[in-house]
C-alpha cells in the first residue's frame, strides 16, 4: 500500500484534476493518466453513508492500479461513519481522502453536506478528525469561497482556520460562492463571479497552508500564471471536455521532458484496457463517452465521433473496428 506523506504533498500535486459527477470515473482516469503521469485524479464525490452500508463496495472503491496518484471524495456530515470509511479508502490503496464541502446539489445540501456544511465549521471541523485520525493517508478539504449571504472574508478566513486546526492537509478553493437557493449545479459553475482576488488574500494571511485554486482556468498557461500565487491548481470541465489540449502537463507543470501526444497515441495505448473491459462484459460506451472528447479541431472530427458513439451505443463496437478508426486518425496526423 502506498500513500503520499503530508510533507511532500505540496510538491507532487500542482495540478489535479477535479472530482466531477458522471466524469470521473475509473475509465475517464485512465485516459487522463495516459495524458499526464503526474497530475493528480480524484473520483467522483462518494457519499459516505452509501458506501458505509453498501456490499458492493467495489462499486465504489474499484480502480487501477495506474491511476496512481489518486484521491477519494467523500460527501458526508457523520463522524462515525466518516471514520470507517476513512478506514476504507485506507484499506484500498488510495493515496487521499477528500471532503466535499463545495457541491451545491439540492440533493446533496437537502443531505446536509456538500456546500450547506460550510455554514457550520465546528461540524466540518469534526468529520474532518474523524477521517484524520482513523488512517494515515493526507485529508484534504475542498470548499467555495462562501454560501449564499455568508459570503463575507471574514467568514471564509475563520472557516479555514478552524478546519486547518482539525488537521486538514490541503484547501482546494472554488473562487466562486454556491447559491443553494435559486441556482442549479450548472448555473452555480458559471453565474457566481469568480474572486480569484479573496483566495490570494486568503492564502496571504495564511502562507503556512497549503491552498489551490480552482475555477474557471482554461489551460495551461493560465495554470502556470496560479501557480504563482497558490501551491496548486486544480482543472474541471476545460480538462474534460478538451483533454488533448492538456497534454503538456508533464512537460510544462512538472518539468519532465516527453513527447507531444497525439489523439491517436492515446487510444492506441488504451486497446488493451479496453479489450479487457470488454471480455469482462462492460460496454463499450462505458470508456469511448469518455474517449470521443479526445477528437476535435480536424478535418471530419464531428463524423468520427458519431461513428464511434453510435456503434458504441448500440453496442456494435469491437476493437478491430476501433483501431480502424484510430489508424485513420494517426494517417492524419492526429
Amino acid at each position: 500500500m502506498s500513500f503520499i506523506h503530508p510533507d511532500s504533498i505540496k510538491n507532487i500535486h500542482k495540478l489535479s484534476i477535479a472530482p466531477m459527477m458522471d466524469c470521473t470515473d475509473k475509465h475517464f482516469r485512465m485516459i487522463m493518466r495516459k495524458i499526464s503521469s503526474k497530475a493528480l485524479m480524484y473520483t467522483e464525490m462518494i457519499v459516505a453513508q452509501s458506501l458505509f452500508h453498501t456490499d458492493k463496495k467495489e462499486k465504489f472503491l474499484g480502480f487501477n492500479n495506474e491511476e496512481h496518484p489518486i484521491s477519494i471524495q467523500f460527501g458526508g456530515d457523520n463522524p462515525d461513519i466518516l471514520k470507517e470509511v476513512a478506514k476504507m479508502a485506507q484499506d484500498w490503496g488510495y493515496d487521499e481522502i477528500n471532503f466535499n464541502v463545495g457541491c451545491p446539489s439540492p440533493r446533496v445540501s437537502s443531505g446536509n453536506f456538500g456546500a450547506s456544511l460550510m455554514k457550520d465549521p465546528e461540524k466540518v471541523a469534526k468529520c474532518i478528525d474523524a477521517l484524520k485520525n482513523n488512517c494515515n493517508l493526507p485529508v484534504t478539504i475542498k470548499h467555495r469561497i462562501g454560501v449564499d449571504n455568508d459570503d463575507s472574508f471574514t467568514n471564509l478566513n475563520n472557516f479555514v482556520r478552524c478546519i486547518a486546526k482539525a488537521g486538514a492537509d490541503r484547501f482546494t478553493v472554488h473562487a466562486r460562492k454556491a447559491i443553494l437557493n435559486g441556482l442549479n449545479p450548472k448555473q452555480n459553475r458559471t453565474i457566481p463571479p469568480l474572486k480569484y482576488d479573496v483566495v490570494k488574500k486568503l492564502k496571504k494571511l495564511n502562507p503556512e497552508l497549503l491552498i489551490e485554486i480552482n475555477g474557471g482556468l482554461t489551460n495551461i498557461d493560465e495554470s502556470l500564471k496560479a501557480l504563482i500565487d497558490f501551491d496548486g491548481v486544480m482543472i474541471g470541465r476545460s480538462v474534460y471536455k478538451h483533454p488533448l489540449r492538456w497534454s503538456e502537463i508533464d512537460k510544462k507543470v512538472y518539468g519532465i521532458k516527453t513527447k507531444p501526444k497525439s489523439a491517436s497515441d492515446i487510444i492506441f495505448s488504451l486497446i488493451p484496457y479496453i479489450d479487457n473491459h470488454l471480455t469482462e462484459g462492460g460496454n463499450s460506451w462505458d470508456i469511448c463517452k469518455h474517449l470521443i472528447n479526445l477528437v476535435e479541431g480536424i478535418p471530419k472530427a464531428k463524423i468520427w465521433r458519431n461513428q464511434i458513439s453510435i456503434k458504441s451505443i448500440n453496442k456494435e463496437l469491437d476493437i478491430e473496428y476501433l483501431l480502424k478508426l484510430t489508424s485513420m486518425l494517426k494517417e492524419m496526423g492526429y
